[in-house]
């Protein structure tokens, strides 16, 4: 570490910058959905294209060698920061355009692509400003700042949104009409958060300034590595296994991640819950991220204790089952706000729960080997593609067959990963096997 990044408190910058790593990421993937979904875009278009912008994180590795060729890291994660929060600006001028949701999701690519490369500069500059030690000691500062960014952006500003809406609908406006000032005070607080991170960061991030080790090196001999590192990847013992259990892991989530904020947002004539973004907000952003939060903790106490092979079947169930909610709730229709309300509180619980099983899983039995962090990254990858496509053709499902009939089906999808589980090998053995 340079002398610079000593005198440097992690905590100047690491929460401030990793509640800057969770707000595009957050914003497209969920509050979009909403915005999208009271501006009058049909379900179908909204998950299809709120789902293929997010496609940059899944394939972020692709670029990761090529970006300190040029420059450092600390450069990427200030002008990153800027480009998503200026992006989110123009966005909010795109809405009061005639053709607003084909120009939007086009800004919002560009937002994806910058947000996917933050999360490469932002992981290297923390892993090479830190010892290994300070790694492990601001950690949960990490993971903290970056939920926080959830819990503001599902909750805080869907809950302002939503105060916004029943402010411009008591002067006569129609619930349309009232939703595009409220989105566009939201994609401009955005655009605010992040322009003033990027200000903040210009001069509270440490740098070593340092020359990296590709700096170097043409980029014929980084491509060449990077096909020596996917060529070892797909040549793991049991890989196609891995690769078929990441991929059913997450089905159910993919179907209906996108599908869910819709649902509680439809009329109830429409098959959905009819709730307001206040109560969605409160919902999601309060009672639900800290459902999620003490699901991950606890899950890493459980896992520690069993072990991942003799866990691993209960974290799936766990994972999984809670989709059963959402079919109560559809078939159902409940107008209890505290049923509703437990209902998604356990879902975001089993969610904590449940995926810290999957994140184990790649770190333990995928990663592995030479290239452990590529090829973390590429099954990060894998998974996040499966939830994307997924999720693309939900809104064309759920908008087919009603949502009682697609949570259903959600249930049935998800019936291959616990077979799968019961039989699937492991490569290496558990810490405590290995006691």
């Amino acid at each position: 570490m340079s002398d610079r990044s000593k005198r440097l408190s992690p905590l100047r910058w690491v929460p401030s910058a990793y509640f800057a790593m969770g707000m595009p990421f957050v914003v497209l993937n969920m509050v979009c959905v909403l915005m999208f979904k009271g501006l009058g875009i049909e379900d179908s278009q909204i998950a299809l294209w709120t789902s293929v912008i997010m496609f940059p994180w899944t394939i972020k590795f692709l670029w990761s060698p090529f970006l300190e060729v040029f420059k450092t890291k600390k450069f990427f994660v200030v002008t990153t920061q800027l480009i998503s929060g200026v992006g989110f600006g123009l966005v909010a001028l795109a809405l009061h355009m005639d053709h607003f949701f084909a120009v939007s999701i086009a800004i919002l690519a560009v937002i994806a692509l910058s947000g996917a490369t933050h999360d490469i500069a932002l992981d290297g500059l923390y892993m090479a400003e830190l010892s290994k030690t300070d790694q492990a000691k601001y950690i949960g500062w990490q993971g903290a700042f970056y939920n926080l960014a959830k819990l503001m952006a599902t909750g805080l500003l869907v809950y302002i949104a939503g105060i916004l809406i029943d402010h411009y609908e008591a002067v006569g406006a129609t619930a349309q009409e009232a939703a595009l000032p409220a989105w566009t005070v939201i994609m401009i607080s955005c655009c605010a958060i992040l322009v003033l991170l990027s200000l903040w960061h210009r001069v509270s991030l440490p740098s070593t300034q340092a020359a990296s080790p590709d700096a170097g090196r043409s980029a014929r001999d980084i491509m060449a590595d990077l096909a020596e590192v996917i060529r070892d990847f797909f040549t793991k013992k049991h890989i196609w296994l891995y690769i078929a259990f990441i991929i059913l892991y997450r089905l159910g989530e993919g179907f209906v991640i996108k599908i869910v904020p819709l649902f509680l947002k439809a009329d109830r004539a429409a098959g959905g819950l009819g709730l307001s973004e206040q109560q969605i907000g409160i919902y999601y952003g309060s009672f639900g991220a800290a459902a999620f939060v003490l699901g991950s903790l606890l899950a890493g106490y459980y896992i520690a204790h069993l072990g991942l092979r003799k866990a691993l079947f209960s974290l799936v169930c766990i994972f999984n089952i809670p989709f059963l909610v959402y079919t109560f709730l559809a078939w159902a229709q409940p107008e209890s706000v505290l049923l509703i309300g437990g209902g998604i509180v356990l879902e975001y619980f089993g969610y904590g729960f449940g995926f810290v099983g999957l994140t184990l899983f790649m770190m333990q039995q995928v990663a592995p080997g030479r290239h452990q962090m590529a090829h973390y990254a590429f099954a990060s990858g894998i998974m996040n593609l499966s939830v994307m496509v997924t999720g693309a053709v939900s809104g064309f499902l759920s908008d087919a067959i009603g949502y009682k009939l697609f949570f259903t089906v959600v249930l049935l999808a998800v019936i291959p990963v616990f077979v799968m589980t019961k039989f699937l090998p492991f490569t290496y053995p558990d810490r405590n096997e290995k006691e």
